[in-house]
């Protein structure tokens, strides 16, 4: 094996070269490293392989990136086009090379050249991602709800709005599943869009990877017209006390829903299965509803809440001007970006009525990075927080309080899925 690192070429890979990227892939996640059948026809299928950089020593695959496209909802409800990057390994014998920072560059390059607005990513580790201008944009949150203590009427048997619950197949998810999706993630900031395949993984019509799959139920509410507002797939274990007392936990994969009543009678249906005692949310946004839908919300105890969809703009332009405002006011401020894709100073008029942002010679009122940018663009972060922070630098007294009031949002920013 070579020591070479920084002259390794680093390129697409070749359909034939497949296999060699998910071994390099499985190693540098520490999963088992043989590739077999079902995973390779799996990958083959969907890979796009000039979106799908590799760096090679002599033969061998030693690092691997992969970005493909995706619609990323704007505060407002407008898709942005993204470039969603995934399946990002450095084998541990060739870290510290720069090959990271090659794919990296390269993929971005080719985005901005494409006319991608930003670029999205979910992180497995934190430090690794600001020095290429991400930022964290979303957070997620998972509770487990004590069932006994909910205060919620253990009689209940249905939603009392006219509205009802039914259980479905995975086939019938896979037909009403999309519409109601697509629905949810207009309005919702931070959501990304989820083709055909997501919904053949989610249902187990396709069967990747190595981990065992176990048929979820599906409760689907319907409001009182008829239409569908809300999904719950959700798995229960079988655990019963040496009393002979049930005991089972239901896990929730994913509930969506359109409305608070949709939301609402999902959740009651959940935590009214006979012989469940416990639930767990799956992951949720950071100021989900669920705790309050319950008489005693100190029922629902929150047992991990970490960062989630990570953001880099690459258009400032179009970002800003995608996205709608609460308030209305004037801010010029300047975006420092190291990799010279967005880099700037840009003058912000925005009302609800709408925005116009471009490039100006007038003094900045806000200086920031690029990664900072996209932390604030979603609506979740603070400028005034990052301003005590020293993340970001005011030039004129006061800016980072009208940054807040144009950029941040009532509700927060959420990103439902993982990618």
């Amino acid at each position: 094996m070579s020591s070479r690192g920084h002259d390794l070429p680093v390129r697409p890979v070749t359909t034939s070269e497949i296999p060699d990227w998910i071994r390099a892939l499985n190693t540098g996640f520490l999963r088992t490293p043989t590739v077999d059948e079902a995973e390779l026809a799996d990958r083959t299928g969907y890979i796009d392989p000039s979106r799908t950089l590799a760096a090679f020593d002599d033969d061998r695959c030693v690092a691997t990136f992969r970005s493909f496209p995706q619609e990323l909802t704007a505060v407002g409800g407008t898709p942005v086009p993204a470039d969603a990057i995934t399946n990002v390994s450095v084998t541990a014998t060739h870290r510290r090379r720069g090959l990271l920072t090659r794919m990296m560059d390269q993929d971005l390059a080719a985005a901005k050249e494409r006319g991608d607005v930003v670029a999205t990513l979910i992180a497995a580790e934190y430090r690794i991602y600001g020095r290429y201008g991400f930022g964290p944009a979303t957070t997620a949150t998972q509770w487990a709800i004590d069932v006994q203590r909910t205060g919620l009427d253990p009689r209940w048997s249905g939603p009392e709005d006219g509205g009802r619950i039914d259980l479905v197949d995975a086939a019938d998810v896979r037909k009403l599943g999309p519409e109601l999706h697509d629905r949810l993630r207009r309005g919702l900031p931070g959501a990304i869009d989820r083709d055909d395949r997501w919904w053949r993984v989610a249902t187990g019509a396709v069967r990747p990877g190595r981990v065992p799959w176990h048929d979820p139920f599906y409760a689907v509410y319907r409001a009182p017209g008829g239409e569908v507002a809300g999904l719950a797939p959700y798995t229960c274990d079988d655990t019963w006390t040496d009393a002979k007392q049930p005991g089972d936990t239901a896990t929730v994969r994913g509930l969506i829903a359109t409305t608070p009543a949709a939301e609402r009678a999902l959740w009651q249906h959940v935590c009214s299965l006979d012989w469940v005692t416990r639930v767990k949310s799956g992951w949720r946004s950071p100021d989900d509803l669920l705790p309050h839908f319950l008489p005693d919300p100190r029922a629902a105890t929150i047992t991990s809440q970490a960062d989630w969809l990570w953001v880099r703009v690459l258009d400032v332009v179009r970002a800003m001007e995608a996205r709608s405002y609460e308030g209305e006011g004037t801010l010029v401020f300047e975006v420092t970006d190291a990799a010279g894709l967005a880099g700037g100073r840009y003058r912000l008029d925005a009302s609800a009525h709408g925005a116009s942002c471009a490039p100006t010679t007038e003094s900045a009122e806000l200086a920031l990075d690029v990664r900072e940018l996209a932390s604030l663009w979603l609506g979740d972060a603070s400028a005034s927080r990052f301003a005590a922070l020293g993340l970001v630098r005011e030039e004129r007294a006061g800016a980072a309080r009208v940054a807040d009031a144009l950029l941040r949002t009532s509700r927060r920013p959420w990103c439902p899925d993982i990618f």
